[in-house]
């Protein structure tokens, strides 16, 4: 373009170069309009920061104005091989800056060499380029272009300073850095238009000054803008590719064979690309014109026009040129080739040593773009020049600590989470000291003891043993590596692992300490946040003198870093797992520092029917709705059962603190432990973290397998989700000004959700009615339909929980064959009606091609989709029987399963740890009966440190909680009340959608939607189509959310295999640093990675 550009060409003629002109002006503003557009679109969805006063745009100013005098005043007056050359001199500065930064560092690096030896090529460049131009034309107008174009360079070369600006230790530059990162997307707006204004203002002002009119713009002939545009659209595509690929080959680990080498040879292979025609055409002329036929003659011809045919097609005239530009240098003066060809490799090898140093760089998985590039902006006109110049930020390893909390876990459910701690142990062994990641090991057990009749004292239980005789089982040196520990709230046992690793076992007395889920997770909270985490820095303060101190300060920033560097994987007690699973969530955080938690995908386990309905359901929340929450804001519920948490996040305000609060109302038990993980992550949303999902970490736990135990499950998961999400609607104002993921436009898809799911009975009423075409059947199918959920929803305030879900599964049983027969009934409807353009119909429709599709793009997951029908014809169940069950009895606040826990497994032959570890004998504390302490390398006491902490925390958060009998029937007749309220509330809502649909459908066609009827084959007929309007509003607004999900789904499967794919290019290097050990384990159960 820029070659179209100059004084002389064929395509382009002298009176239309304005036209030439202004298509490189909007190639080098096309990636600040693509930036612009970026920065405002996050505005809209994300709130921003500020700049503040002190962050100008001189620098942007410079930028653009070096780069359009360079491309627009310079540049076309230079042959191509030195156009396309001279842009490798734009790393002059960087050169520079490298240098200086050697000097100013403590230790002087090897590669200081390289940068030296840069700048001597790009100076040497510089001249041979001066001596090369002034030779062909030594007056005043070619010392100017050559002028500008140097000037220009320089002026470019400054668009990487935030690169540098730390290297000069200068407050002003290190807080104009520091605000550009925090306002990166207001920045990125003013510098864009910026560019965009000085582009325009220098092509405005340069058309009328060189002689030429902008009025000629409108004469070109449609073939020659043809060309201009369609080179104009390659360009700015092609380098927004180029720009995606560069960032997604980093991310990958392919930084050298897909990064470096194909944009260093880049350059070359464009003045290759260049030449070979002009080469091709030389030759071709030769044969007609002899052998004798010179470069210099061609060259005469070629500035003359001779040979030139008028019906030439336009890339003869591109190659004629291109050939016209070379043609101002004699072609057979072996002087004038070398400074060209000379001053062409000075540039590129310069800029080559320049870069040469990220040959070096340990990147890490999905590096963050801001951390992989030095601007978010990438340079349209000098592509592979600027994204060469790279910015790689250096990690600090992170600490991970396994927390899973355990109640009546059977046998077999803690032997898979005896086994995933066992992976993790081979997978990053304790003795190396290199290793990014390091693991420790919790597991919280609680209500571990248990009275025996004719002892005061108490024993533990049979789950308590049955998790040591696990970990026997796996590892067989037990006796060898374990300490047993007596604590204030009931006992631990400390294990070394086959690698070096910790293993702690804590188990809980209940009347020592409080028991359930969530105050486990507060007690480990607490112990590694608080105590393993900040002891050492709290001894330290307390030997400093002031809190100025430089130590002091020094200490801080240490423990800041520790506490991002801090990351909780919290797992049930069921939870199996490998260790890429941990590994993909562990990147997540590291890569962002504003993640405060990430969930894999969570599979359930187990057989039969109920089993199957849970697998298809996981797996249409996760690939649909987890990646929806994902993309347009954050997720909502990050589970318990597999997510990683950052420390500083749960350290933060109003988050660990606020998790402590005992409940004292009504809804504080439905939000507060009814659903316990889910209401952690609304603390974290509201106090600005992130929650993240990633679809490339598996884990596996067990689900319900009986229909009683899912229906008290799900009772508990309803209600409290539905108290979490209205919380955070409630909070959504200051929510999304706190937490830049949470925008409005995604409180507005939430609001859009939790409507459809509030009235998702009355949509399966409809749904069913809907399914016949016949107004009075219709009619009468609606009553119907509302029958049977009318009934149920008073008996469940009348019978029982265990006879509401016997009646659940009978009603469960006769909707499943209603469903089969509505999707009969619209598919023969469609058939009858010879049309599918019917709301059911297309619903229907819209239904299946996006699971399908969805399923297609989840390979390994594919086959779920067999259970898909099942699903659909338990809609009902699941939507409508499990919501009124559910909302009626809220006011029950027990877990619902494993109250009875499974089978204890059979003690093996021979009793050897478990007899001599677990057995009470003392009356203060549950003690240890251990046989030769000698042997089993036993610690009875804590340290008293660990002592006082303990009995704080314990009177501050833990303490078991007393009985208040009147105290409880209030709490009792508060959650009869709120329940009663909720569920009005609830179900009158369903009930005047009902109403409304049904009175609308009675009343005819008079206030009916009225649309032609097309055949299957999409032909036009003179029939019409009537539809309610309501229930095309609905259908309308499901799909719109089931589309916005599918969207989202798509792009975040491009992510998740990027992720993926870098985490595979590091797997065999991860397995060769696990080193072998003498410790015996038992082989079997540690599987491969796979």
């Amino acid at each position: 373009m820029i070659t179209l550009s100059s004084n002389a060409t064929y395509t382009v003629l002298e009176e239309q170069k304005p036209c030439a002109l202004l298509s490189v002006s909007v190639a080098l503003i096309g990636p600040s309009v693509l930036y612009l557009i970026k920065c405002l679109w996050k505005i809209i969805f994300k709130e921003s920061k500020k700049p503040s006063r002190n962050t100008v745009m001189g620098i942007e100013f410079l930028v653009a104005f070096g780069t359009a005098i360079l491309t627009i005043v310079a540049m076309p007056f230079f042959d191509i091989v030195t156009n396309a050359m001279i842009l490798n001199s734009i790393s002059i500065l960087s050169s520079i800056f490298q240098v200086v930064a050697q000097f100013f560092a403590k230790e002087r690096k090897h590669f200081i060499v390289p940068p030296i030896i840069s700048i001597v090529l790009i100076l040497a460049g510089y001249v041979l380029f001066i001596i090369s131009y002034l030779q062909i034309r030594d007056d005043r107008e070619m010392k100017i272009r050559i002028g500008l174009a140097i000037v220009g360079t320089i002026f470019i070369s400054l668009n990487w300073w935030e690169n540098y600006s730390t290297l000069f230790r200068n407050p002003f530059l290190n807080s104009i850095s520091e605000d550009i990162v925090r306002s990166r997307n207001l920045v990125g707006i003013l510098s864009s238009v910026v560019r965009i204004l000085v582009t325009a203002a220098v092509v405005g002002a340069y058309v009328p000054l060189s002689g030429r009119d902008w009025s000629s713009v409108t004469s070109v002939p449609g073939n020659v803008r043809r060309v201009i545009w369609i080179l104009v659209g390659i360009q700015i595509v092609s380098s927004a590719l180029c720009h995606w690929f560069v960032v997604v080959a980093c991310k990958m680990h392919a930084i050298r064979r897909s990064f470096l080498l194909p944009v260093y040879l880049a350059t070359l292979g464009v003045v290759a690309a260049f030449i070979a025609p002009v080469i091709i055409f030389y030759q071709n002329l030769s044969k007609t014109r002899g052998a004798n036929y010179t470069m210099t003659e061609y060259c005469f011809d070629i500035t003359n026009g001779n040979g030139l045919s008028q019906n030439a097609v336009w890339y003869e005239k591109l190659v004629w040129d291109i050939t016209h530009s070379l043609c101002p240098n004699d072609m057979t003066n072996q002087r004038e080739i070398g400074f060209l060809v000379g001053s062409s490799l000075c540039w590129w090898l310069g800029w080559v040593l320049c870069t040469v140093y990220i040959w070096s760089l340990q990147l890490q998985r999905i590096e963050r773009t801001e951390h992989l590039l030095v601007r978010r902006m990438y340079e349209g006109a000098f592509m592979e020049q600027s994204i060469m110049l790279n910015i790689h930020k250096q990690d600090d390893p992170v600490t991970v600590f396994l927390c899973a909390t355990m109640w009546h876990e059977s046998h077999d459910e803690m032997m898979k989470m005896i086994i995933s701690m066992f992976r993790l142990d081979r997978y990053r062994p304790n003795k190396n000291p290199n290793n990014d990641v390091s693991f420790e090991s919790h597991i919280y057990f609680d209500d571990a003891f248990k009275e025996v009749k004719g002892s005061e004292e108490r024993f533990v239980n049979e789950y308590a043993e049955n998790l040591v005789e696990v970990i026997q089982m796996v590892y067989n040196q037990l006796g060898k590596s374990q300490r047993i520990i007596r604590t204030p709230y009931g006992g631990r046992l400390e294990f070394t692992l086959p690698h070096g690793n910790q293993l702690m076992v804590h188990f809980k007395d209940k009347k020592q300490i409080r028991h359930k889920k969530r105050w486990s997770q507060i007690m480990y909270l607490y112990y590694i946040l608080g105590w393993q985490l900040n002891r050492k820095y709290f001894m330290h303060f307390q030997d400093l003198k002031k809190e100025h101190d430089k130590e002091f300060e020094k200490e801080t920033k240490l423990r800041k870093i520790m506490k991002a560097n801090t990351y909780l994987l919290a797992l049930d007690g069921d939870t199996d797992f490998q260790p890429s699973a941990v590994m993909l969530l562990v990147d997540r955080l590291k890569r962002y520092p504003d993640v405060g938690a990430a969930c894999g995908r969570i599979h359930p386990t187990g057989t039969g029917p109920m089993v199957w309905y849970q697998k298809f359901e996981y797996a249409v929340g996760h690939w649909l709705q987890k990646t929806a929450e994902h993309v347009f804001g954050c997720v909502l519920c990050s589970p318990g059962c597999f997510s990683l948490f950052r420390g500083a996040a749960l350290m933060d305000d109003n988050v660990t603190k606020k998790y402590t609060t005992k409940a004292t109302e009504a809804s504080d038990y439905i939000q507060y432990d009814q659903g316990e993980d889910r209401w952690l992550c609304t603390l974290l949303l509201q106090q600005g973290w992130r929650v993240e999902y990633n679809a490339a970490s598996d884990a596996y736990t067990n689900a319900p397998q009986d229909f009683t135990e899912f229906y008290n499950q799900r009772r508990r998961w309803v209600p409290s989700t539905m108290a979490n999400t209205i919380d955070l609607l409630r909070t959504g104002s200051q929510t999304s000004q706190k937490n830049s993921s949470i925008s409005k436009p995604y409180i507005l898809y939430q609001i859009l959700s939790i409507i459809a799911s509030i009235l998702g009975p009355a949509t399966i009423c409809l749904m069913i009615s809907g399914s016949v075409w016949q107004p009075v059947v219709a009619h009468a199918l609606l009553a119907w339909a509302m029958v049977p959920p009318v009934i149920y929803l008073i008996l469940c305030f009348k019978l029982k929980s265990d006879t509401q879900i016997t009646i659940a599964a009978i009603f469960s049983v006769v909707y499943a064959f209603l469903m089969i027969a509505t999707a009969l009934s619209i598919i023969s409807t469609a058939i009858l009606l010879q049309t599918i353009w019917t709301p059911s119909a297309l619903f229907i429709i819209t239904m299946v091609l996006i699971n399908v599709i969805t399923a297609a793009l989840h390979p390994k997951e594919f086959p779920l989709i067999i259970y898909g029908f099942l699903y659909f014809i338990c809609i009902p169940s699941g939507y409508l029987l499990l919501t009124i069950y559910s909302m009626v009895n809220m006011n029950n606040v027990s877990w619902g399963t494993r109250e009875t826990g499974g089978p204890a497994a059979p003690k093996p032959p021979t009793q050897t740890i478990t007899q001599r570890i677990l057995q009470a004998k003392c009356c203060n504390y549950p003690c240890w009966d251990c046989g030769k302490l000698e042997d089993q390398n036993v610690s009875f006491d804590v340290l008293q440190e660990e002592e006082d902490f303990w009995t704080e925390l314990q009177k501050l958060y833990l303490e078991p909680l007393t009985v208040d009998k009147d105290k409880q029937k209030t709490i009792v007749k508060d959650l009869k009340d709120l329940r009663n309220k909720m569920t009005f509330i609830y179900f009158i809502c369903n009930a005047l959608w009902l109403v409304a649909t049904f009175t609308i459908q009675a009343i005819g066609t008079s206030v009916t939607i009225t649309v032609p009827k097309e055949t299957l084959n999409l032909t036009l007929t003179d029939t019409e189509i009537h539809i309610d309007p309501i229930g095309l509003m609905f259908l309308f607004g499901f799909t719109v959310i089931l589309l916005i999900q599918f969207f989202g789904m798509l792009y975040h499967r491009i992510y998740t295999f990027i992720h993926y794919v870098a985490y595979s290019s590091m797997k065999s290097r991860n397995r060769s640093r696990a080193s072998d050990d003498n410790v015996q384990v038992n082989k079997h159960i540690l599987a491969d990675d796979d």
